[in-house]
């Protein structure tokens, strides 16, 4: 059973923000790349701030004006999720798509090493980004995210071994591509957040992404292993928080996952897959201690 909620809580299409509290982010200028697009607020050390399948850059609004007032704050947005336009995300791999835009973007800003956290997808993009570009990244968080999903989807499973998997589940969900998504209003359920007000925005966030793209990424997410790229990642410290709420299993996965790297692990009691909805102060809290 843990297994299979965790797996349907990093993979699957959930059918907004829980955090009332939160602030909208103020429009800003956009900087349109192929592949995603970044928006850049406040003032002062950079921070890179990447979500995940489906989602916006509005996960962030609890987090981003905070930040704002002390740092150059990066929102990325995936060019299909949020209403955009797919762009590039509509031909090749959309996760080294995102690598390769981050990294450049980094590079072209002279941005230095900026500290980067991303959540799901956008963790393991910046795990990639961190162990392929050095340089790019000078901090590190991963947000309930692992290096090779298929750790819990079948034991002993290998990006090869999953691939099949992977790509009947793009097909299905590409398919839906032209359907229509009216706005959820009454929770859907799921794990995806541990409240209701929780579940239903993530479901609305879903249904303003395109599914094309969200079908291409979730293939790619699937299909990826970095096991083999943590120990290149120099980025210190290389923090991951990770859920605890669906069950005690959540922490031998996310510890056997990352044995033997250098990452620092640290549980989210009472929280799903979306930690900032469901634990706003404990993430604030921790994503402090990790710019100190």
């Amino acid at each position: 059973m843990i297994r299979l909620a965790l797996a349907a809580a990093m993979l699957a299409v959930p059918p907004a923000f829980a955090h009332t509290d939160a602030v909208p982010v103020a429009p800003a200028p956009v900087t349109q790349l192929p592949h995603i697009s970044i928006v850049a607020i406040g003032a002062g050390p950079p921070v890179l701030l990447i979500p995940g399948l489906a989602t916006p850059r509005a996960v962030w609004d609890g987090i981003a004006p905070t930040l704002a007032k002390t740092r150059r704050v990066y929102l990325v947005q995936v060019n299909g999720f949020g209403g955009d336009d797919p762009r590039a995300n509509l031909s090749g791999n959309v996760l080294e798509g995102m690598v390769a835009d981050i990294a450049g973007f980094v590079a072209r800003e002279k941005l230095g090493k900026p500290a980067v956290i991303g959540h799901s997808l956008g963790g393991l993009a910046g795990m990639l980004l961190a162990a392929r570009h050095p340089d790019s990244v000078g901090r590190l968080m991963v947000v309930d995210a692992l290096p090779f999903v298929g750790t819990i989807l079948a034991p002993g499973a290998t990006a090869t071994s999953i691939a099949p998997r992977a790509e009947a589940m793009r097909q299905a969900i590409a398919a839906t591509h032209g359907q229509a998504r009216p706005v959820v209003t009454t929770d859907p359920g799921g794990i995806w957040s541990n409240t209701p007000a929780g579940r239903i925005r993530v479901a609305n966030w879903s249904n303003a992404a395109d599914p094309r793209v969200v079908a291409q990424a979730m293939a790619d997410d699937m299909t990826t292993d970095a096991t083999a790229d943590l120990g290149r990642i120099t980025a210190k410290p290389f923090t991951v928080l990770y859920a605890t709420g669906a069950g005690p299993m959540a922490t031998t996965i996310w510890s056997g996952a990352y044995a033997g790297s250098p990452a620092m692990l640290e549980p989210v009691a009472d929280s799903y897959h979306f930690v900032m909805l469901d634990q706003p102060a404990a993430f604030a809290a921790a994503v402090e201690r990790f710019l100190k």
